[in-house]
């Protein structure tokens, strides 16, 4: 693979996440919030609260406090937590790693369904598999999470009782608990992602198996499996990687509603309760966290994209 093509990549990313602190750092700054009034209360005295501001560099210009949030971004410090006085840092970065959890769980299940989904449905198009899988598809882009996630518990933890409906065990202490509480939130994910990836790929599909050189293959008297596999899905699945590198996107966003209604402790959540509570610092270190993901998702994208179609590489 070419270096300047990843390079290229690199500084995207990079020029991405300068302009998206750019927008999280002014966002915040127009909060009706005062970081010294929350930390000292409102009782404070004006001296107290004058003395504090200079401290934090409250009193600073605008870009002035931006540069320094920025250099302590760049060394890995997310400043202090109005609401708990601890460093935001580390509390995200856990909340992150139980938020990616569940988005790997889910994108696991997703392709193992989707995938086959897909094929079924472009190799007997028109078919009654076909019509199956295009109504689940439907019907799993129309439903929200909210739905999805009430009828799931109500089906599987209320009715059935197989599965817990809300908590959170960590893997590391109880791996059975932890899955069985994990089960719930990833099918309430996993539903859309399955429904819309699985018709891409039954539409991808369907337009390659009829181009020439698969016709061409198919003349040669190679196996239909050979054509399909060998020249065909690897061809369909090329605009498939760029609609799973976008669904981080949405799983970043669905995250945050399935993690308020299952009670997972992830960074969705952390973000919520950052928002009720005026948490500044909490507030930029989770957008920007989310933000940093999703663009190193859509750089592992390329970098699969170009792989599978190195004509890319030379645009």
């Amino acid at each position: 693979m070419s270096p300047a093509y990843i390079l290229k990549r690199i500084v995207l990313v990079g020029y991405t996440l300068l302009v998206v602190s750019l927008i999280v750092f002014a966002i915040t700054q127009i909060l009706p919030a005062d970081a010294a009034v929350m930390m000292l209360g409102e009782n404070a005295t004006t001296e107290a609260l004058s003395a504090l501001r200079t401290k934090m560099g409250l009193d600073a210009s605008i870009w002035a406090q931006y540069g320094h949030w920025l250099a302590g971004v760049l060394r890995g410090d997310f400043g202090v937590s109005m609401r708990t006085g601890q460093p935001v840092g580390p509390v995200m970065i856990e909340a992150l790693g139980r938020s990616l959890l569940l988005a790997l769980f889910s994108i696991v299940l997703m392709l193992v369904l989707a995938l086959p989904l897909g094929i079924i449905a472009a190799v007997r198009r028109g078919r009654i598999a076909d019509l199956l899988v295009s109504v689940i598809s439907y019907i799993g882009v129309s439903l929200p999470e909210f739905v999805t996630a009430t009828l799931v518990v109500l089906v599987l933890a209320d009715w059935l009782q197989w599965l817990p409906a809300t908590g959170y065990v960590p893997l590391t202490e109880n791996p059975l608990q932890g899955l069985r509480h994990l089960v719930l939130p990833v099918l309430t994910i996993s539903v859309i992602l399955i429904a819309h990836v699985s018709r891409m790929v039954r539409s991808e599909l369907v337009d390659v198996l009829h181009t020439d050189y698969v016709r061409a293959a198919r003349l040669k008297g190679l196996p239909k499996r050979t054509v399909l596999y060998k020249h065909a899905l690897r061809n369909a699945l090329l605009p498939t990687i760029t609609i799973v590198a976008l669904d981080v996107g949405y799983l970043l966003g669905g995250v945050i509603v399935v993690e308020e209604i299952f009670a997972l402790p992830g960074i969705g959540r952390q973000l919520i309760v950052a928002i009720q509570s005026r948490d500044l610092p909490s507030i930029q270190a989770g957008a920007l966290i989310m933000a940093a993901t999703y663009a190193i998702a859509s750089f592992l994208a390329d970098i699969a994209y170009a792989r599978l179609d190195r004509r890319i590489q030379y645009d």
